[in-house]
């Protein structure tokens, strides 16, 4: 455990050290070093801080929000395909900015953006948890997540549909998409509380998650509160999620693909498995914008497009392979 989280951690710092260095423009690694710390000429500081810089910082963070998320909810319901892009969470997020941009709230009050996000991250999870419970079958996870996308993606193109506006239109679909590019340390400061909560929530359900590996009842005798391990479990899901699409718009698949990889690493131990995961989303959510940044496109394609092509490719692999299980 000590090792694979040390050896994960030194994957986000070199992943880091490459978002900074990789850009459009290449510089020097003393003008990148000087651009950092205010040494270096205006323009290279600009380039680092105000643009490399937050790219990063985001990326890092809004992929441990994921990376923690997913994990947390596949040992809430002990299903392994319950990632908050596939149940519906992102999605629900999404319909939560894009109400606020289209009354034109994100631009008057700053936070009504991840305030509206995660109110629906929020109202996701609690519809899955009511629907499916811990003991779902798979087809019940997936077809609760169609069910509540689908609403979500409804309601999200009728508001884009009734925006008075193309711009207002545009915006929309862009932030939709999910993407790190042209974003500032306000949108870290602004996230990265609600972030950090969400963490907390989540890390201090840790042990409560190995208890219902052995089952509700077993998990009672051993002093679990179940009501309260729900509750912090669902808001802290909710305000990881939230705070994150309203960062960054909808990012999917890194909550499903980073748990399935790790989870032999570390014994399919649930509290185990939470960090590592954190960092493992942080390590990919980077290398992904990094490669958006590499393919040759012009405009950059979306963030959120790259993953989800890595994503239902891998989504549609842990189906077949859990149908061939259960046979």
């Amino acid at each position: 455990m000590i090792r694979l989280s040390s050896s994960l951690t030194l994957a986000l710092l070199l992943a880091m050290g490459l978002g900074l260095y990789i850009g459009y423009t290449p510089l020097p690694i003393d003008i990148l070093w000087g651009g950092l710390v205010g040494e270096a000429e205006r323009g290279y500081q600009i380039v680092m801080q105000e643009i490399r810089l937050p790219r990063v910082l985001l990326g890092a963070v809004i992929g441990f929000s994921l990376g923690l998320s997913g994990a947390a909810m596949q040992g809430l319901l002990r299903n392994p395909l319950a990632e908050p892009g596939v149940v519906g969470v992102s999605a629900t997020a999404g319909l939560g900015g894009v109400i606020t941009i289209y009354f034109g709230l994100a631009s008057s009050f700053a936070w009504s953006l991840p305030i509206a996000s995660m109110t629906g991250a929020g109202v996701a999870v609690g519809l899955i948890f009511m629907l499916t419970g811990r003991d779902a079958s798979v087809l019940t996870i997936i077809l609760a997540g169609v069910a509540i996308s689908s609403l979500a993606v409804a309601l999200t193109s009728l508001t884009m549909s009734l925006a008075p506006t193309p711009w207002a239109v545009t915006e929309m679909l862009f932030w939709v998409m999910g993407s790190l590019k042209d974003r500032s340390m306000t949108d870290v400061t602004l996230t990265f509380p609600f972030m950090v909560m969400g963490w907390a929530l989540i890390l201090s359900s840790a042990r409560a998650l190995d208890a219902l590996t052995l089952g509700e009842e077993t998990a009672r005798s051993m002093g679990v509160n179940l009501k309260s391990v729900n509750l912090r479990l669902i808001v802290g899901t909710a305000m990881c999620v939230g705070a994150s699409v309203s960062a960054a718009g909808s990012i999917g698949f890194i909550g499903l693909v980073v748990p399935h990889l790790l989870r032999p690493l570390v014994s399919y131990q649930p509290s185990k498995l939470l960090i590592v995961s954190g960092l493992g989303g942080s390590v990919l959510l980077i290398l992904a914008d990094i490669a958006v940044r590499l393919i040759p496109s012009k405009p950059e394609i979306n963030l959120g497009v790259l993953t989800a092509l890595i994503g239902a490719p891998f989504f549609l692999y842990l189906i077949l392979k859990t149908r061939r299980e259960m046979r």
